[in-house]
């Protein structure tokens, strides 16, 4: 059973930069894929960042240009750089590690296995 865990957030002024971080307990996850979702209160968790093995990433269209999803396989932990922060922004994150589908890796829920307990971002 992998274990996630989630760090980096906090509470920062709009256009401020967080980074927040996942470490997995082992490196069985290396080759699979890793998801950034979040969540608002009242909202549906929505997926915010992927990357896969080979380092290819997709982002949802509200954080292009401002969010950079990374990975250190030697430490075997993903990254999430925040800029330009908004108070839309605001929410719980939370870091997936899943499978792909087709070759590739997407935000659809269904296929992350394992979650962290996610880490809170509030941007005022």
């Amino acid at each position: 059973h992998v274990q996630l865990v989630e760090s980096g957030g906090g509470s920062v002024q709009t256009g401020g930069s967080l980074r927040l971080s996942c470490a997995a307990s082992d490196n069985t996850v290396r080759r699979r894929c890793w998801g950034w979702f979040r969540q608002a209160p009242g909202k549906e968790r929505e997926g915010v960042a992927v990357i896969d093995g080979a380092g290819t990433t997709a982002y949802t269209q509200s954080v292009k240009d401002r969010f950079t999803i990374s990975q250190d396989k030697s430490k075997n932990e993903v990254y999430l750089q925040m800029r330009s922060l908004r108070p839309e922004d605001s929410a719980m994150y939370y870091c997936g590690v899943g499978r792909d589908a087709l070759g590739f890796c997407s935000t659809t829920e269904a296929l992350y296995t394992y979650w962290g307990q996610g880490t809170q971002v509030t941007v005022s």
